[in-house]
């Protein structure tokens, strides 16, 4: 579309305005071609009439629509001129309070004379790692891309700031530096990036003065490069300065001040380290009092100067440095105090006398009389004599002067180097970052010297930006595959020729230097004579001691009055002898080095990229221009190697407001600092550019049915804009992008706002018709139903007489008289048949519920003793099934252990005979024993004392650590009571706006009940229809939840059954068919069972007839099998047995034992297995009925599939679940078959075992009478195990309230136990009947047995819980059950915990031993493998998890069985039994805790890093609420360099999937439920601070959308919560400020009341946050309203009582306080066994 065809009627432009540059006005009429002049309507109402030519019509520039205004990036706008950049400048600057805006490549930084809260740390951190385009403008974002680019391109970058005084340049480098300081530590000792930020202060004191545009002017240039290692860390930096203003040392301006450390050094002339230099208040020196003000408001220069000194002690400049500096200053001021006098004839003179002239004197070293002389003569060295002439006062005050800045240049320079010098550090540089804080344009009302360099320096930086605007739009061209066109730029290279190239002003400038009677007027003689022909070079016409050069900004006109003088800067070289010659070496090394210091130049070799100007051939180069002009030219080579970045600070007016903005000043500086050049090159071809994506996003209203339903969205794209815009010309197809002129963006967004208005008023006529004619009807139905009244009561007065009333009233009366009548006579009727009915009835009810309780009675007695018998023979099946498989288990497990037996019993017989015969040998035996036990006491007592000097070792180290426990836990108690005091502070004020809150919303609840009583109608309506969803999806979470429950029980019993398999890759989850296989093991089992219990009779019928044969009828037979003791695990030897006799007697025993506790073991897993295998045919029925029912619910849901499928995720994975269980039941069905084999063959071994063994043993039985002794010990072990089964039957009972399935069962098993308990009972009375008829035989060895009591006392027949190591295989112990062990294996994942219970149970056995060296040791390598494993893999989540956990159950189970009192109240009374007696390991306890914190924080960070790049993208980029576009028509293109595809794309779903992650892993490993609650709380508060500081700074953010985005994300994040149960974690109330914010963003934003809803409704946002959120609010379409400055205005007056932080971030990096809540373990240690996959078969249960 052409341009001129946008000049139509409504549309706007902008007409030049003598007050504020540019002004807008409203076309009209529409213009037309031929047309000379333009209607206008101005915005006071005024109408104007702009004059066009018609031949070329000049029309004014179009201004934006407002949707387009406040843009980040000028180039975004769709018309590129002045007055537009101009204006949005302006509203970003004055209703935004925005500072910084991009113009391209360009960072605008406009100075608000104000403090802002956007450079904390937080906000440094928030930019880090982030595009140029995806933040809101800011130097940080500046810094971020120089960084990124050098990281990522490997090539030097540098960053131009620039702009006049007072614009903010050194505050913008300041920062800058700043930035590149935090984001790139060092990670030295040498910490450079502190030295790096420290020296500004110092240089700022020495090298800024207040003038009357700026506190803090630079008075010199300096570029500043931050050196980077290869690990792109700051190693160093060095700092080049340019163009000092010298002549400030000795000359201010009114109101202007001298360098600030003069001032800062008055300020401290009190201090005693002061006193030697005489210093006196800035008011009473003449160099710093010239300008009338020695103050700034606000600076307190006393504090300035302990920065100054501290900065400098910081860079390593030491105290004294600082003193010989401090002397060098106070010479300078003591110098400008000398008093020089007029002697007459052309003379002057030094006061001897002058007490300045002594003090100068003394600091410097110099001769007093010297000074005196030297400054008042002159020596003229002629070719036959030298003269000595006296110069006149005047003269004599300029050579003073002259000395005074050479002085103070040397020592600006002695600092810089000093400062470099000290900010060098060892190591290569691999890369640098240059910050250039230079001047800007200037031009003043009188203009010299200085100005001309300034503006000389920012003539080549224009040139050379320029260069780099023009490269960087042909590299985006050429990217896009578009056409090429030259574009005409300015080229300012004449204006460089005219100052630099030879006869040039400089080469002229320096030629007149060189005559001795040069003037300043002669050479403007020769400017006018070899320059008059350049067109950029004019003479003044009222002035003839000035010249006017053409800048690129404007012309400026300079006075040639002191242009030779500054340029030669000479001083007297008797006064350079004199100060040469000092004995205060730090001066006299200053004018030494200027002696003897050689040419230099600048080590870097770069290639510029223009040829620099060859130099004239002269003897000397010496001159203050040539020195520039030099230093220029190495700057500029430096810059051109590099990539450059620029900030263009802008000064908004000239009397410091904050936040006012004078147009006229501000342009100015524009058109000065480039940017308009910038917009005028973007214009020029095409400045608008979008992505395809993004055309399609937002003008796809625009398109057709047919184009909207392509696939292709580019080809749709190109389809749809060749429609809309006819002429090609206006837009090119890039590869990636469409490419706009300028006004067509403007356009289009015209047609868009046509569409959407056609469409409102659409919507508008039919709801508006419908409304008119619903309100039609009703009216009309209400008219006919008054008229049916109404005419009904007319016709009854015409109709109805008296006399017909009477007849009507009486035939009423006779009806109601009649039909009473009847009614009674049928209700009599009714009656006497109902009640014969129902007494019929009842009676047949009776009868037959009679006979069904009769038959039901028979039935509950025929299925009581069927269920009797069932039970019966099921007990009876699973007894013998339970005994037959421990049996063949525990043979196999003793096999060896009867051979050794076998051994020693053939041992035993061999020494029985020699026994018998040598009684006397025994004795002798027993005195050598007992010699050995002394010898073992003597070696225990030796034990002990060296026991008790460690223990005495240790109580002093451990003394010495309480100590210094006890100093940290009074700084942590004072730290708690400061932090407690505060909470409470905070917690009163916020209970105070609490109440006030409430009462608000009381009184605004009133309000609103009418209005929400309608919308709850309809909102329930809605409610139940979701609600009915909802629980359809949550009935399939909670069904997935029990399934996995359930799978996870089926896993346990399943590893249980399989304890030779090592690992198990998943648990099972359901079995189907299980009960066919199980039947078909049933039956193999009873097979086996048949085949055991035949074997079994056949052996014990054996053992009856060999027990008769031996004891000949004495013991009966019973008697004789209840002989077998319970222990499995005592040990007899050799050297125990102290008779012949009884060693026979013990080896007997033995075996029986071995063989009871075989029956009893296979008995106890008979019926584990029974138990399981029921168990599991209760979960294969449990999990197909829910099997069916999902199938069911599928059905019914497969039309709501499209809209649930992210909810209907379990049915894939319940599918890949089947497939992976029928594997898993092939495998157990073969792993059935193979150990009902294994069975088999086990019985037939043990039957064969015990025949044989019963052979053996026959010949020993004859001895079975003499061993009564013996049955008195198997007595008491008998009554022992009564004790004991009592104990377990307690257990057991505990067990069946949380195993109910289990509970008849075990309660069988019971009493079948304490059946067992009174045969054992029988049977010792039995015994004891046989005991005394044995007695007489036994006294000859009732000595020695007494004697084998007492010294082989019983040992406990239960496990106590512990694990017993020896101290070889601690390093064992530790490596595989803390290094080795991986958080994934079944085990581990079983049994939550198990690595803290099996340390925890080693603890206990060697607090058992009172071995403290022993638990010591363990103790700290547990701690240090632990440590050790989170520090060698640190970014490992789930191991870090899975430590975290055990780490928290050794805590609790070392507090739950220390023995204190507030642990012991939640333990059970067997559980108090194991507690720790001998030692107190609270100091252990606290390590461990500290180490827990250490862990959590780890697990913390990594979990925040995992989470961080899905919460922008997630939370705030990606549209949830689909058909509501939160984008905005910025036309805004990635101005990253650095930018990347990143194909991964973040959604709110990838947010709650990484949570949901997160959750699970710490469930399967056992993670205490309040500790998920803590760390779910801080990955919420996470959440909620990323996106609210995104939102912060981020104005494409800040829409009424995005908050209904925002909101529906929260929604789903609540509702997590709820799926996990976890809402009682307090999660939800960290995400209060981002609910808030996006509230804020929704709620209207005009009215009083809408104000002051805000500020009651706001309470967890500061005021700083909800002005910057209001002031960023960007309406989206031209339908929604911008927030006003008065409405801004209006709510920060009524936040300014409220109290709180001023931050505008939140801290995204603070943490929860951490609690770790004690939790007693309900597992039994007894219980707890080892799996052999830990591989820690050294350790034995105790």
């Amino acid at each position: 579309m052409a341009l001129l065809e946008l000049y139509t009627e409504y549309n706007r432009v902008w007409i030049p305005d003598a007050g504020h540059v540019w002004r807008s006005a409203e076309i009209l009429r529409d213009f037309h071609l031929g047309d000379n002049v333009l209607d206008l309507l101005l915005e006071d109402g005024t109408e104007n009439h702009y004059p066009v030519d018609p031949a070329k019509p000049q029309l004014p520039p179009l201004r934006n629509p407002d949707i387009l205004v406040g843009e980040n990036d000028l180039t975004a706008l769709s018309y590129l001129h002045e007055p537009a950049v101009l204006h949005n400048l302006k509203v970003r600057f004055v209703e935004s309070k925005i500072i910084y805006t991009y113009c391209g490549i360009i960072l605008v930084a406009v100075n608000p004379y104000k403090q802002l809260h956007i450079y904390g740390d937080a906000i440094i951190h928030a930019y880090s790692g982030q595009n140029m385009g995806d933040m809101d403008p800011h130097i940080f974002a500046v810094a971020e891309e120089a960084y990124k680019q050098m990281a990522r391109n490997h090539k030097n970058q540098s960053i131009i700031v620039s702009g006049e005084s007072g614009a903010g340049k050194t505050v913008s480098a300041r920062y800058a530096m700043r930035y590149f300081a935090v984001v790139s530590k060092s990670g030295s000792k040498t910490r450079v990036e502190d030295k790096v930020l420290a020296s500004n202060p110092i240089t700022e004191a020495i090298g800024n003065a207040k003038t009357t545009r700026n506190d803090n002017s630079s008075r010199f240039g300096k570029y500043t490069e931050i050196g980077f290692d290869r690990r792109y860390r700051i190693i160093g930096a060095n700092m080049s300065t340019y163009l000092l203003e010298k002549s400030r040392v000795v000359f201010q301006a009114d109101n202007e001040r001298n360098y600030h450390i003069f001032y800062q050094m008055c300020s401290c002339a009190h201090l005693p380290e002061f006193n030697n230099l005489k210093l006196l208040s800035a008011d009473e020196f003449a160099y710093t009092c010239m300008g009338g003000e020695i103050t700034i408001e606000g600076v307190d220069d006393g504090k300035d100067m302990e920065e100054t000194r501290r900065t400098f002690s910081l860079l390593g400049l030491m105290e004294d440095f600082q003193s010989d500096v401090f002397k060098v200053l106070a010479a300078v001021l003591h110098l400008g105090n000398l008093e020089i006098k007029n002697s007459g004839d052309g003379k002057s003179s030094v006061p001897p006398s002058d007490p300045h002239l002594a003090v100068f004197c003394e600091l410097l070293g110099v001769s007093a009389e010297g000074l005196a002389r030297w400054l008042c003569h002159r020596r003229i060295v002629l070719v036959a004599e030298t003269v000595v002439k006296p110069v006149p006062k005047e003269r004599a005050v300029n050579a003073r002067d002259a000395l005074a800045k050479q002085i103070y240049a040397h020592l600006f320079d002695c600092i810089i180097n000093k400062i470099n010098t000290a900010l060098q550090v060892p190591g290569k540089q691999h890369a640098f970052i240059g910050v250039l804080d230079i001047y800007g344009f200037e031009t003043f009302d009188t203009n010299s010297f200085e100005q001309f360099c300034i503006n000389y320096a920012n003539e080549k930086l224009q040139q050379q930006f320029n260069l780099h605007v023009f490269k960087l739009e042909q590299e985006e061209y050429m990217k896009e595959d578009i056409p090429w066109t030259l574009i005409d730029f300015y080229d300012n290279q004449p204006v460089i020729d005219l100052i630099e190239a030879k006869m040039g002003i400089l080469d002229l400038l320096d030629e007149e230097c060189l005559f001795p009677q040069g003037t300043d007027r002669s050479w403007l003689q020769k400017l006018f004579k070899y320059l008059d022909a350049n067109p950029l070079f004019e003479m003044p016409r009222l002035s003839n001691e000035a010249f006017v050069i053409q800048h690129f900004a404007d012309k400026v006109e300079y006075q040639c009055r002191g242009f030779l003088e500054k340029n030669r800067d000479t001083l007297y070289e008797e006064l350079v002898d004199i100060l040469r010659v000092s004995e205060f070496p730090f001066v006299a090394n200053f004018f030494q080095e200027e002696k003897q210091k050689p040419v230099t130049t600048k080590v870097v070799k770069v290639r510029p990229a223009r040829p620099g100007v060859k130099p004239a051939n002269k003897q000397q180069r010496a001159s203050v221009g040539d020195k520039f002009c030099s230093s220029l030219s190495l700057l500029m080579e430096t810059l051109n190697a590099t990539t450059p970045h620029y900030v263009r600070c802008i000064k908004p007016n000239d009397e410091k407001l904050p936040f006012e903005y004078a147009s006229r000043r501000v342009v100015q500086q524009l058109r000065a600092c480039g940017v308009l050049e910038t917009i005028r090159i973007s214009a020029q071809s095409y400045p608008s550019r979008w992505t395809y994506i993004e055309f399609y996003s937002r003008y796809s209203i625009l398109m057709s049915h047919q184009e909207g339903d392509l696939s292709d969205k580019k080809q749709t794209c190109k389809n749809v804009l060749q429609r809309l815009i006819q002429d090609s010309n206006q837009y090119k197809f890039g590869r990636t992008k469409i490419f706009f002129r300028a006004g067509q963006v403007a356009y289009l967004e015209k047609l868009r706002l046509d569409r959407l208005r056609g469409a409102c008023v659409t919507l508008q006529k039919h709801v508006r018709g419908w409304s008119k004619r619903r309100k039609f009807l009703r009216m009309r139905e209400a008219a006919i139903t008054l008229q049916q009244y109404i005419r009904g009561t007319k016709t009854i007065r015409k109709t109805v007489t008296a006399a017909a009333l009477k007849q009507g009233w009486a035939s009423l009366v006779i009806q109601r008289c009649w039909r009473g009548y009847r009614m009674r006579q049928v209700f009599h009727l009714v009656r006497v048949a109902t009640v014969t009915i129902q007494s019929f009835t009842r009676g047949w009810i009776a009868r037959k519920r009679f006979k069904k309780m009769v038959e039901e009675q028979k039935a509950l007695i025929l299925q009581k003793y069927a269920r009797a018998w069932l039970a019966r023979r099921r007990f009876q099946t699973m007894r013998r099934l339970v005994i037959n498989i421990q049996l063949s288990f525990r043979v196999q497990q003793l096999r060896k252990k009867i051979e050794e037996r076998n051994k020693e019993n053939r041992g035993l017989m061999e020494r029985l005979s020699s026994l018998a015969n040598s009684h006397s040998h025994t004795v002798d035996r027993l005195k050598g024993l007992e010699a050995q036990l002394e010898k073992s006491t003597n070696q225990k007592l030796s034990l002990e004392a060296r026991e008790k000097k460690v223990k005495e070792d240790a109580s002093q180290i451990t003394t010495q650590l309480q100590k210094e426990i006890v100093a940290l836990k009074l700084e942590k108690q004072n730290l708690e009571k400061k932090f407690d005091a505060s909470s409470k502070e905070a917690k009163e004020s916020f209970d105070h706006m609490k109440t006030n809150l409430q009462e608000e919303k009381e009184h605004e609840a009133r309000f609103r009940k009418i209005a929400e009583n309608n919308i709850e109608i309809q909102r329930i309506d809605h409610e139940k229809e979701v609600e009915t969803l909802k629980e359809g999806i949550k009935r399939l979470k909670e069904e997935r939840v029990s399934l996995q429950r359930k799978i996870e029980e089926g896993a346990q019993l399943n590893a249980e059954l399989q304890e030779q398999i090592i690992q198990l890759t998943k648990h099972v989850k359901i079995i189907p068919e299980l009960r066919k296989d199980l039947n078909n093991l049933q039956n193999q089992r009873n097979n086996m069972d048949r085949k055991m219990r035949e074997q079994s009779e056949q052996a014990r019928a054996k053992m009856n007839d060999i027990t008769r044969q031996l004891l000949g009828g004495v013991v009966e037979e019973n008697v004789l099998l209840g002989l077998t003791p319970d222990d499995s695990e005592k040990n007899y030897e050799v050297e125990d047995l102290l008779a012949a006799f009884d060693g026979l007697q013990k080896a007997t025993r033995i075996l029986e034992n071995h063989q009871r506790e075989q029956k009893e073991g296979f008995e106890t897993q008979v019926e584990g297995f029974t138990l399981k295998v029921g168990h599991l045919e209760n979960e294969n029925s449990k999990l197909q009925n829910l099997f069916q029912e999902k199938s069911n619910v599928n059905e019914n849901i497969g039309k709501e599939l499209s809209r649930l499928s992210s909810e209907n995720s379990v049915i894939p994975e319940l599918k890949v679940q089947a497939l992976e269980l029928q594997r898993q039941k092939q495998d157990l069905e073969a792993h059935a078959e193979e150990q009902s084999r294994e069975l088999t063959d086990k019985t037939e071994e043990i039957t064969n075992v015990l025949q044989k063994k019963i052979q053996e043993e026959s010949s020993q039985r004859r001895h079975f009478e003499e061993k009564s002794e013996e049955l008195e010990e198997l007595k008491r072990e008998l009554e022992g195990r009564v004790e004991e089964l009592g104990e377990e039957n307690d257990y057991l009972k505990r067990q069946l309230q949380m195993e109910s399935e289990a509970k008849s069962k075990l309660r069988q098993e019971t009493s079948q136990l304490t059946a067992d308990n009174m045969d054992f009972e029988e049977q010792l009375d039995q015994k004891d009947r046989l005991i005394k008829k044995l007695q007489k035989q036994m006294k000859s060895l009732e000595t020695s047995q007494r004697a084998k009591q007492t010294s082989a006392p019983a040992i406990p027949k239960d496990f106590l819980g512990m694990l017993e190591y020896k101290r070889e295989d601690e390093s064992r112990l530790i490596q595989n059950i803390i290094l080795d062990l991986k958080p994934k294996g079944v085990v581990v994942n079983m049994i939550p915990g198990l690595p803290a219970y099996i340390l925890f149970m080693c603890v206990r056995h060697t607090d058992y031993l009172n071995d403290e060296v022993k638990l010591k040791t363990l103790m700290n390598r547990v701690i240090g493998a632990v440590k050790k494993v989170i520090m060698s893999h640190h970014k490992d989540f789930e191991l870090l998890s899975f430590w975290l956990s055990n780490t928290y159950q050794l805590l609790n189970c070392l507090k739950q069985y220390s023995g204190e009192e507030e642990f012991l109240k939640q333990n059970t009374p067997h559980q108090n039994k194991h507690c720790l007696q001998n030692f107190d390991l609270s100091e252990h306890r606290q390590i461990l805790s500290d180490l827990a914190i250490q862990i959590y924080h780890q697990f913390i960070s990594i979990m925040e890093k995992t989470l961080s790049p899905a919460i922008v993208p997630g939370m705030l980029e990606h549209e949830s609420l689909q058909g509501i576009s939160s984008m905005k028509p910025t036309g805004f293109r990635k101005r990253s360099n650095s930018n990347y595809e990143d194909s991964e794309t973040h959604t709110i779903s990838s947010i709650v999937q990484q949570l949901s992650v997160f959750q699970s892993t710490m469930s399967q490993h056992g993670m205490e439920q309040r500790l998920i609650k803590q760390a779910v709380k801080q990955m919420f508060y996470q959440v909620g601070a990323t996106t609210l500081n995104s939102i912060m700074l981020r104005k494409d953010m800040c829409s009424c959308r995005k908050g209904m985005q925002i909101r529906c994300n929260i929604s789903y994040l609540e509702e997590w919560l709820k799926e996990k149960e976890l809402q009682s974690s307090n999660a939800m109330d960290t995400l209060r400020p981002l609910s808030q914010a996006a509230w804020l963003l929704q709620v209207n934003k005009s009215t009083d009341e809408d104000a002051k809803e805000i500020t009651g409704t706001c309470t967890e946002l500061n005021p700083v946050q909800i002005v910057k959120i209001l002031n960023s609010y960007t309406p989206i379409d031209d339908f929604e309203k911008r927030v006003t400055s008065s409405f801004v205005r209006k709510v920060q007056s009524l936040l300014q009582d409220r109290d709180g932080s001023t931050q505008l971030m939140l801290d995204s990096d603070y943490r929860f306080q951490v609690t770790f809540p004690f939790c007693p373990s309900a597992q039994a240690l007894e219980l707890l066994q080892v799996p052999s996959s830990l591989r820690l078969d050294f350790l034995s249960r105790i």
